[in-house]
């Protein structure tokens, strides 16, 4: 009698190598259950807690890889609120957290101050003073990160680049020029801050809302500030931006720390309800004195914030 044959399946010895070894928890960092995992060498480990977690989704969020190159805008109607100090402070942190490093530029018309809030206004001006004028002089010869990067300020891992500081000159980029600079840029970043000055109508700022993939609107808790922020956005609604008012994230920066008479919370609502997300920033005295911003003197609460919004910025990114 013939052997009879099995026929059942072969284990699929390469496909299912089963887990050997359990699932390590993340290690905690700081708070009593940072402390017990080092009192114990790590034989204690309950895992990150809720606070931990919720950092490292926000780090998770700012890093995420992107495919192409996205640019942010940073605009308010009204100067002074926070606006520049906004674009260093998330610039820093997305290249804290980003595996490639962001570009800040520096599109002011009125002598912006970009590159000295990043680098401190002594090492600016001990710098190769090069600015956004000398870029478009020669952009027709820059064909390599390298031949870019003499153009640039570097702040870490922050690269800038100038604004013009000459008054007689300042005010004369272009909207075409600006898509020229834009366009150039797209070509080595792959995440781009762009701080365009006060007010919605200069020269420029076609170019630039044309380019922008998503807005961050500063403001203030002043009244003044707060209105403002509600005028940018509906000039833009009304002005056939109606998708960058739509998902424009709105950034309230507590730099004159306003008395108890104005009602932030009310302001808070009324602008979160025409924006894709509000973010607060507290008072700190490492952005109220308008000078070098780094991210090591500022307040952890200042830090969070600026890791939310550079967090709500990637979001936006499809």
């Amino acid at each position: 009698m013939a052997d009879e044959i099995d026929e059942s399946p072969m284990p699929d010895f390469i496909g299912s190598p089963g887990l050997f070894v359990k699932e390590q928890k993340p290690r905690p960092r700081g708070g009593i259950r940072g402390a017990l995992y080092n009192m114990s060498g790590g034989a204690w480990n309950l895992g990150p807690g809720p606070k931990q977690r919720q950092e490292d989704e926000l780090g998770r969020r700012i890093s995420r890889q992107l495919q192409g190159s996205y640019n942010t805008a940073v605009l308010s109607l009204k100067g002074g609120i926070g606006k520049t100090s906004t674009t260093v402070g998330v610039g820093l942190t997305l290249a804290e957290y980003r595996g490639d490093a962001p570009c800040a530029i520096d599109a002011n018309p009125d002598s912006g101050d970009l590159v000295e809030r990043a680098l401190g206004e002594g090492i600016y001006q001990q710098s190769s003073p090069r600015t956004i004028t000398d870029l478009l002089e020669n952009i027709e010869s820059i064909n390599s990160l390298t031949s870019l990067a003499r153009y640039m300020h570097h702040a870490g891992r922050l690269h800038l680049i100038a604004g013009e500081q000459d008054p007689e000159v300042s005010d004369s980029l272009t909207a075409e020029e600006y898509l020229r600079i834009r366009r150039l840029i797209s070509s080595y970043y792959s995440v781009v801050l762009t701080d365009c000055g006060t007010g919605v109508t200069h020269n420029a700022m076609s170019g630039i809302l044309q380019s922008a993939d998503n807005l961050v609107i500063a403001a203030g808790y002043a009244v003044s500030g707060a209105k403002r922020a509600r005028s940018t956005l509906h000039w833009l609604a009304s002005h056939g931006y109606e998708d960058l008012a739509r998902n424009a994230v709105v950034v309230i920066t507590d730099k004159d720390e306003v008395s108890s008479r104005v009602d932030k919370d009310a302001i808070e609502e009324h602008l979160a309800g025409i924006c894709r997300e509000l973010i607060a920033v507290p008072h700190d005295r490492g952005v109220a004195d308008g000078d070098l911003v780094t991210l090591d003197a500022l307040k952890p609460e200042t830090r969070r914030a600026y890791k939310e919004i550079a967090a709500a910025i990637v979001d936006g990114y499809r």
